[in-house]
């Protein structure tokens, strides 16, 4: 079985596969603190709770955007698993090529989010992945990573809203039915959902008006994606195990 482990700055998220099949998923919290045997146990107990033994793994598969916590969470893996994750990075086989003038600044969840876009669901394609950054990336026919964008996340730019502000309280981050707020807290509801979407909305259009590729598909994943894609048609896919999936690809190219 394969650990496909998603190392982001909010959370690190898990999915376990028997072959193509993802049989469970989970998320922590991204914390550098933690120790190799805290994520060694962490996984071995998961893996008991859901019935499955350590015995079971035999390939890990790894992309993170956190340096600072690679050395525990590799040893960790080692030293529970004793294998050799695969990290994806300059070098290994994907099946995309990049054409950014610097390949190396390209981050390993985009990376791998335009891997599963592209062999699940075709080229060209906008892959976007509301995280803590919300990125927008552009993957041709042929399999080319083009050109991406990069803007504050829907949590970050709340947070950055009630906590840059005196008088401004924290509020529940959720569909409203109106923008027409009638008081602090629907307002500034209102403001983050439909101002959010109409980022989104804009980003495509001008991504798909710039590339001069007219019709393309649009595939969303990441946390709070799911609230935006119900909102728009303008994103004709969303899979929140998108990541998962471009790991588990990854892996299975490198033969």
């Amino acid at each position: 079985m394969l650990f496909a482990i998603d190392a982001g700055n909010t959370n690190i998220t898990i999915g376990l596969f028997d072959e193509k099949k993802l049989l469970k998923t989970f998320r922590m919290t991204t914390k550098t603190e933690r120790t190799s045997d805290e994520y060694g146990v962490f996984l071995c107990d998961w893996l008991l709770f859901n019935g499955y033994k350590r015995e079971d793994i035999d390939r890990v598969a790894i992309s993170s955007v956190v340096p600072d916590i690679m050395h525990s969470l590799v040893s960790g893996i080692i030293k529970m698993f004793d294998v050799q994750p695969l990290i994806v990075g300059p070098g290994i086989k994907t099946g995309i090529r990049i054409s950014i003038p610097n390949p190396k600044e390209l981050g390993a969840d985009r990376l791998v989010d335009a891997v599963a876009a592209y062999e699940m669901y075709g080229g060209p394609v906008i892959v976007v992945d509301f995280g803590t950054a919300t990125t927008h990336d552009l993957v041709l026919e042929d399999g080319t990573f083009y050109a991406g964008v990069t803007a504050p996340g829907i949590r970050l730019s709340a947070n950055a809203l009630w906590k840059g502000t005196a008088k401004l309280p924290e509020v529940e981050i959720r569909k409203v039915d109106t923008i027409l707020g009638r008081d602090t807290v629907s307002s500034m509801q209102a403001g983050i959902y439909y101002g959010y979407i109409g980022q989104t909305e804009y980003i495509i259009k001008k991504l798909k008006e710039e590339s001069g590729l007219g019709d393309i598909k649009v595939v969303a994943t990441g946390g709070l994606g799911k609230l935006i894609s119900e909102a728009t048609d303008i994103i004709n896919v969303y899979n929140p195990e998108l990541t998962l999936h471009g790991l588990r690809i990854i892996y299975d190219k490198q033969g």
